[in-house]
């Protein structure tokens, strides 16, 4: 009895709609899970490239705050490397704008020898660094500016034989000197050096860089204003070759009077022969 139900119940519609049905379902959930896997391994892609990073370094001006017309700072880097790590297209960005600025800020300080650490502004906090030196080391000083005049000095000596240098001048006769006080307390000159190239015969005029130099010939450290001066050198003959030059015209210039002198006089005699001859 069992058995003919049975029979019966796979040969009838019902069974075969059931059985469409329970298909399509797991057809419907094989595909959709494909869907899926492929939206996953899409994602863990996207987020993978989303999230790499990346590691550079970059060199940025130093930014030194202090009150300038004050104080003079010494000792400091004129740059500073930063190392930027994490999202690549973020660092990339940072790296490319440099839209940050590292600092020493010394504005609370008084002259002396001080430790500063250094300051990042502007960096994204999404990323992570480190500044290179992180700390430094500055002596602060008093500002002074003194009025110096220029000193010329010429080395004249590869000038052609026979030339002699004139009275040089300068464009510029004096300067302003700014510099920490113990540093202008150590000048003692302010010089325009110039060497006279090898064999010159003319006037001479050169762009000359100022220098602030010491009793004992050494560079001070301070800043001169205006920086540079044009010099000019008068170059002529020397007197004593222009004085042999007009002694020997002068001493052809008498040969030649003499020839001259001789030759009158024999033409003279001649004259004078031939007279007395034709009156015998």
């Amino acid at each position: 009895m069992y058995d003919k139900i049975t029979k019966l119940f796979f040969k009838s519609h019902t069974f075969l709609r059931i059985s469409s049905l329970v298909l399509a379902i797991l057809l419907f959930v094989y595909v959709n899970g494909e869907k899926l896997q492929n939206v996953r391994d899409s994602s863990s892609g996207n987020s993978s490239t989303l999230t790499s990073t990346m590691k550079k370094t970059i060199t940025v001006p130093l930014d030194v705050n202090v009150d300038s017309d004050k104080y003079v700072v010494t000792g400091y880097p004129a740059n500073v490397k930063v190392t930027i790590t994490g999202p690549s297209a973020l660092v990339t960005t940072t790296s490319n704008t440099q839209n940050f600025k590292i600092s020493a800020d010394l504005s609370k300080l008084g002259t002396g020898t001080h430790k500063v650490k250094l300051k990042e502004t502007g960096i994204n906090k999404d990323l992570s660094y480190s500044i290179d030196p992180d700390n430094i080391t500055v002596t602060i000083a008093t500002r002074k500016t003194v009025t110096m005049p220029v000193n010329i000095q010429v080395d004249s000596d590869q000038l052609a034989s026979n030339y002699k240098v004139g009275k040089a001048t300068s464009s510029t006769e004096s300067v302003k000197v700014t510099g920490a006080t113990d540093e202008i307390s150590k000048i003692n000159r302010i010089v325009a050096s110039i060497t006279v190239p090898k064999d010159t015969k003319s006037d001479l005029s050169r762009k000359v860089t100022l220098q602030a130099i010491d009793s004992n010939g050494n560079t001070v450290n301070v800043v001169i204003s205006p920086s540079t001066t044009t010099v000019n050198i008068p170059i002529t003959r020397s007197e004593s070759d222009s004085s042999s030059n007009d002694s020997n015209s002068e001493s052809s210039n008498d040969s030649n009077a003499s020839s001259n002198a001789n030759d009158n006089s024999s033409s003279s005699s001649s004259s004078s022969s031939s007279s007395s001859t034709s009156f015998n």
